[in-house]
């Protein structure tokens, strides 16, 4: 009896040992920018105008034009910001007395993150909103066959300088770690398996 305890007792053991808990991510806390600057496309819609144009681009100079009003300086603005200014141009060309103006993002061009090493499109891809980790992964076609899944570098550049985590993804894809939220300027590296 006192030796199959020690048996069990031992198996569970092991057993622990093989699921410890994994390791939290020690990164910190992404700083949206929902500002827009060169290359960003935004909807913007005056609501009653179905025929104007809706899709707008923001220029190098950090401009657009925009049907009644022409060219409006939007870089650095906030969406809310540009719906506010624009439909306050509307209502001081008198072009209309109390317009509805909504702007939504479709596309953060000027903020990119960098995924680089063992996936199968390496290269700068523009952040989306709520991008994470797996996302991002996603986005470069996946893991290649080479890849450590387990050791992925995250790299942030915050005030006080680069800070770096490694973080397994199998533990993300296995829910044993929550997935991790990206900001603009986040690089990824994914690492060569060893074998």
């Amino acid at each position: 009896m006192k030796r199959l305890l020690a048996v069990l007792l031992a198996a569970s053991l092991a057993m622990g040992c093989a699921s410890a808990p994994p390791r939290s991510v020690n990164l910190p806390a992404p700083v949206p920018v929902t500002s827009l600057a060169e290359g960003d496309v935004f909807e913007l819609v005056i609501i009653g105008e179905e025929k104007l144009p809706t899709t707008f681009t923001v220029s190098p100079d950090g401009t657009v034009d925009l049907p009644y009003i022409k060219r409006v300086k939007v870089g650095g603005m906030e969406p809310q910001e540009i719906a506010e200014a624009v439909r306050a141009r509307l209502v001081e060309a008198k072009i209309f007395r109390d317009p509805v103006v909504t702007v939504s993002v479709r596309e953060y061009n000027s903020k990119r993150i960098e995924v680089l090493g063992e996936v199968q499109k390496p290269g700068s891809y523009p952040i989306l909103p709520g991008m994470t980790l797996v996302r991002a992964i996603t986005l470069a076609g996946g893991f290649n066959s080479i890849a450590a899944k387990d050791r992925v570098t995250v790299r942030r550049t915050t005030k006080d300088g680069t800070v770096a985590a490694t973080i397994s993804v199998e533990d993300i894809m296995d829910n044993r770690l929550p997935d991790v939220p990206l900001q603009a300027g986040d690089s990824i590296n994914v690492e060569q398996r060893v074998f």
